[in-house]
């Protein structure tokens, strides 16, 4: 039997507004969260890039982050679902545009 897992890929990326000492906790949680990762991490804002099996997971890691004490807000910037077969096929290789080297 496919479960939705097995199917789809959900690709989200958030925007953590938090005090400075916010930043040595938020970035042990998405250490320890196997399925996020901190792109960008600023004084007051950062930037979390979170790879989930379904939109639920999603919601729960947004809820995690703003749990962290110092964290003042999560914004959902970006939210994709994909096939995951989609992600693994490998990309058809255009011809050649008559570009000389």
């Amino acid at each position: 039997m496919t479960t939705a897992s097995d199917v789809e890929l959900h690709i989200a990326s958030f925007v953590v507004q938090h005090r400075p000492e916010a930043a040595a906790a938020l970035t042990v949680k998405i250490d320890e969260s196997g399925d996020m990762e901190l792109a960008r991490e600023g004084e007051f804002r950062s930037i979390v890039l979170c790879e989930c099996e379904n939109q639920y997971a999603i919601l729960d890691r947004i809820d995690e982050l703003r749990a962290i004490p110092g964290v003042l807000n999560v914004l959902l910037v970006y939210h994709h679902a994909e096939p995951r077969e989609a992600l693994e096929a490998s990309m058809p290789h255009a011809p050649d545009a008559g570009v000389a080297p």
